[in-house]
């Protein structure tokens, strides 16, 4: 991968409360409480969130990448598009302390959105004449192709979930890029259901749920533990579901 850009100087240092905070939804969720309290340092490389669905990983990555003036729907710095309202205010209620000097490019992968980016990019084509038509391909084709053609430079990167389509392959090429993105420079914050992403070495793993946001471990991830536990023996798990 040719990255280009600045990759010696942070994209962003760390999200804070600004004087604006409401009292409506998301307020409640631990994970955006602690946010809002304590504030949120992006580090240098890859930060991964686990979690239970509706522990607040999408909310919190989401909210981060609207401050950074990232679409609500996905793409890059710059892209304007937006099919239906569903976003949180938490990006409002936040401000941002950016790295001097740092780049100002980002990108923001939406698994459930990338459909609309796509038609985004067909109504509004760029300069690279060698850019697919995503629309064409397979949906993890398209991934893939997004990952070649617009993971190519030090910044902020912001992944809801960016496994959803990709195969064990597939997420092994993510894995890569966001190695090679994190030894350029780069900073990375994803929401994630992948066992495999959170075994990337030196990505820092945080744990969302009820009592917030914490720091954990690859071995000490419920969630490693599930899979190793269903991958040994399935059927001690099906019974509960398919005997019910």
């Amino acid at each position: 991968m040719a990255l280009r850009g600045p990759g010696h100087e942070l994209a962003v240092r760390r999200f804070r409360a600004n004087d604006d905070v409401g009292e409506e939804w998301p307020r409640g969720l631990p994970a955006v409480e602690q946010v809002l309290r304590e504030g949120f340092d992006v580090t240098p490389g890859v930060t991964l969130l686990f979690g239970e669905n509706g522990a607040g990983k999408s909310t919190l990555v989401e909210a981060f990448a609207m401050r950074f003036g990232l679409g609500p729907e996905g793409g890059s710095s710059g892209a304007e598009h937006t099919t239906y309202a569903t976003e949180s205010p938490l990006h409002s209620w936040l401000s941002m302390e950016r790295g001097p000097g740092g780049p100002r490019w980002g990108f923001f992968l939406r698994a459930e959105s990338m459909h609309g980016f796509y038609t985004y990019l067909a109504e509004n084509p760029g300069s690279n004449p060698h850019e697919p038509d995503f629309h064409a391909l397979s949906h993890g084709e398209s991934f893939l192709s997004v990952l070649s053609s617009r993971f190519d430079s030090a910044g902020f990167y912001a992944l809801d979930e960016p496994e959803a389509a990709l195969s064990f392959s597939g997420q092994m090429a993510l894995l890569g890029t966001m190695h090679d993105l994190a030894r350029a420079g780069a900073q990375l914050v994803c929401a994630t259901h992948s066992p495999l992403l959170a075994a990337l070495p030196g990505a820092r793993l945080l744990e969302v749920g009820e009592w917030g946001i914490r720091e954990t471990t690859y071995d000490d991830l419920p969630l490693v533990a599930l899979w190793r536990d269903y991958l040994a023996e399935p059927q001690r798990f099906l019974r509960h579901v398919l005997e019910g």
